[in-house]
């Protein structure tokens, strides 16, 4: 278990994110288009998983928009933003912001493996049962190469140190 903020006050996460070198867990996420992906459905890609809690909050909606603006750089990567939204919530964010460089997952359907098995399912408070905000980058072997569990659920990720760990 990690502890967060949300707002200033303290909450808890389900676990810890996955150690660097470790072979990164598997997931089976939901598409904006409803067809479900795989960690092997990027097999032979890096991988930045952004994780955060719902498309329809401000910082989320801009962490999206940067790592879209970064995706178009990057050779051989994929960035995979990882909400519980709604699939039709992802659609209609992403056709509207014209976000298009990128892959906007959900777990909602998961029955809570993928933010268990990443240690990122807020377990108490306001947001008891989203994700929080982290990143995790993946190497083209599946082996996680860097991690972020971001300490305040509105503060950004550090992208920067992302997009250095590809």
């Amino acid at each position: 278990m990690a502890k967060i903020t949300l707002g200033g006050n303290e909450t808890n996460t389900s676990g810890n994110l996955p150690e660097v070198g470790s072979q990164a867990p598997d997931f089976t996420l939901v598409s904006k288009d409803m067809q479900e992906k795989t960690l092997a459905s990027y097999h032979g890609q890096k991988v930045i998983l952004n994780i955060y809690p719902s498309i329809d909050t401000g910082v989320c909606a801009m962490s999206t928009k940067k790592f879209n603006q970064e995706a178009s750089k990057l050779d051989n990567t994929r960035i995979v933003c990882v909400s519980k939204d709604l699939p039709f919530a992802l659609k209609r964010y992403c056709d509207a912001e014209g976000i298009e460089n990128l892959d906007n997952l959900t777990n909602f359907r998961d029955g809570g493996d993928f933010g268990k098995n990443y240690g990122v399912e807020i377990t108490d408070g306001a947001f008891k049962g989203l994700n929080a905000r982290a990143v995790v980058v993946i190497d083209e072997e599946g082996k996680v190469k860097y991690t972020e569990l971001v300490p305040e659920v509105g503060q950004e990720p550090n992208y920067d140190n992302a997009l250095a760990a590809i």
